[in-house]
C-alpha cells in the first residue's frame, strides 16, 4: 500500500511538471499577442494618423540633423557629435516600436513570437538607458564648456568622445542583457495576451505563472541606477552651470550661454518627465487612472522627444540652422 501511494505521488509531481512544461512552451512557441490601446480599439485607425505623422516627422528631422552634423566640418565638435549620437538613438527607438504599432492598428497583426517580443523589449530599454546616458554626456559637455572654457579643448577630446560613446553602449547593455536571461526562467501559463503596443520587461513577466519579485526588483534596480542617476548627475550639472552663467560679466556672454543650454534643457524634459509620469502612474496610479492613459505615455515617449529634439535643436542653434542651409546649397547647386 505504501509503495503504491509513493507511486501515485511520483505520478502527480511528474505530471504537473509536465504541465508546467507545457505551459511553458505554450507562449514560447505560440508568441505574444498586443492588443494595442485597451479600451480604445474602435479609435486605433484615428489614433494611427498622429503617430504615423510622429513618426515620420521623426525619421525625417533627425535624418536631416545627422546628415548634417556628418557633412559639415564645422560642426565635427563634441556637442554636435553628442547631438549625432542623441539622433541617432533617437531614430533607433522611434523603430523599434512604431511600425509594429501602426502594423497592428492599420492591418490588425497583433502576433509577434515570443523571441521577437524579447528583441523588441532588450531594444526598447535600451535604446532609452542609451538616450538618457547621451543627455547626461551633453549635460557634461556644456558644464566643461562654461565652468571650465580654457580647459574645453584638452578636457573633451577625440578620444574622450569615443571612450563615453563606449561607456554608454556598454553600459546600456550589461544592464538591459540580465532581463533577457530573467524572461527566460520563468514557466509561462497559456495566457499570451499582452496588453500593450510593444512588448516591455514588466509585460511579458506578467504572463509568467512563476514568481516575478526578482524581475520587479531587477527593474527597479536598473531604473534608479541607470536614469534616476543620469537625472541627479544632470541636475547637479546644471546647477553649476547657472552658478557659472550667472556670473558672467557680459550680458551677451551670458545670453548666448542661456540660449545654448535652453536647448539642452528642452530637450532633457521632453524625454524625462512623460517618461517619468508613465512609471509613476503606473506604479502608484492604480486603479485611478485608466489603462488606455498608461499606454498613450508609454508610446508618446518613444516617439514626441525623436520629434521634436531635431526641431529645438534647428530653430535654437544657429550653427545647425546654418549647416542646414549649406547643406542644401551643395545639394542643389549639384543637382543643377
Amino acid at each position: 500500500m505504501t509503495q503504491v501511494r509513493f507511486l501515485q505521488k511520483i505520478m502527480v509531481i511528474s505530471s504537473a511538471n509536465s504541465i508546467a512544461a507545457v505551459n511553458s512552451s505554450d507562449t514560447r512557441m505560440a508568441g505574444c499577442l498586443l492588443t494595442g490601446i485597451p479600451g480604445l480599439e474602435h479609435l486605433h485607425t484615428w489614433l494611427s494618423i498622429p503617430f504615423c505623422t510622429m513618426y515620420i516627422a521623426a525619421l525625417a528631422g533627425n535624418g536631416i540633423l545627422i546628415c548634417v552634423i556628418l557633412s559639415q566640418p564645422s560642426l565635427h565638435e563634441p556637442m554636435y557629435i553628442f547631438l549625432l549620437m542623441l539622433a541617432s538613438a533617437d531614430v533607433l527607438l522611434s523603430t523599434s516600436t512604431m511600425p509594429k504599432v501602426l502594423a497592428n492598428f492599420w492591418l490588425g497583426s497583433r502576433h509577434i513570437s515570443f523571441d521577437g517580443c524579447l528583441t523588441q523589449m532588450f531594444f526598447i530599454h535600451f535604446l532609452f538607458v542609451a538616450d538618457s546616458a547621451v543627455l547626461l554626456a551633453m549635460a557634461f559637455d556644456r558644464y566643461v564648456a562654461i565652468c571650465c572654457p580654457l580647459r574645453y579643448a584638452t578636457v573633451l577630446t577625440s578620444k574622450v568622445i569615443g571612450k563615453i560613446a563606449t561607456a554608454t553602449l556598454t553600459r546600456s547593455f550589461s544592464i538591459m542583457f540580465p532581463t533577457i536571461f530573467l524572461l527566460k526562467r520563468l514557466h509561462y501559463c497559456q495566457t499570451n495576451i499582452i496588453a500593450h503596443t510593444f512588448c516591455e520587461h514588466m509585460g511579458i513577466a506578467r504572463l509568467s505563472c512563476s514568481d516575478i519579485s526578482i524581475n520587479v526588483w531587477y527593474g527597479l534596480a536598473a531604473a534608479l541606477l541607470s536614469t534616476g542617476l543620469d537625472i541627479i548627475l544632470i541636475s547637479v550639472s546644471y546647477v553649476h552651470i547657472l552658478r557659472a552663467v550667472f556670473h558672467l560679466p557680459s550680458q551677451d556672454a551670458r545670453s548666448k550661454a542661456l540660449g545654448t543650454c535652453g536647448s539642452h534643457v528642452c530637450v532633457i524634459l521632453l524625454f524625462y518627465i512623460p517618461a517619468l509620469f508613465s512609471v509613476f502612474a503606473y506604479r502608484f496610479g492604480g486603479r485611478r487612472i485608466p489603462r488606455y492613459v498608461h499606454i498613450l505615455l508609454a508610446n508618446l515617449y518613444v516617439v514626441i522627444p525623436p520629434m521634436l529634439n531635431p526641431i529645438i535643436y534647428g530653430v535654437r542653434t544657429k550653427q545647425i540652422l546654418e549647416g542646414a542651409k549649406q547643406m542644401f546649397s551643395n545639394l542643389a547647386k549639384e543637382s543643377k
